[in-house]
């Protein structure tokens, strides 16, 4: 095969691998509305989007983004940044929360989303290296 186009496929496969890596957000907020307890009476949920930690899906996007990218490049000690980065930024917004569940949903859906990504990082170095 043209080394040329050997790269140019390796590449596709990168980059599409990339894109589905990022593509986490509709997939991670299904599985945090069905582990999250029903709503009371009054309708408000645990994990409002919008009000509860606010940014969530930026942050998640990015996140996988880094996540995806360490893996990648072979860089896994990346990911204890990314943790650490992630965890201190949204500690005050999680130290106020009245509700302590909203902890365990930060950390439930933190995991899914390395998850996610880590899973499509692989199938992109197995592929990678299998031609």
């Amino acid at each position: 095969m043209d080394p040329l186009l050997e790269f140019v496929l390796k590449g596709l496969i990168i980059v599409a691998c990339g894109v589905a890596a990022l593509l986490a957000n509709p997939v991670i907020r299904r599985f945090l509305r069905k582990i999250e307890p029903p709503a009371p009476k009054d309708g408000t949920l645990v994990l409002d989007p919008n009000k509860t930690l606010p940014g969530g899906r930026w942050i998640g996007l990015l996140e996988r983004a880094g996540t995806y990218a360490c893996l990648v490049a072979g860089f896994p000690a990346g990911l204890a940044f990314i943790i650490a980065i992630k965890g201190l930024g949204r500690y005050p917004e999680l130290r106020s929360q009245v509700n302590p569940r909203v902890g365990e949903l930060f950390i439930i859906g933190t995991f899914a989303s390395l998850l996610w990504a880590a899973v499509f990082a692989g199938i992109a170095y197995w592929a990678v290296r299998a031609w």
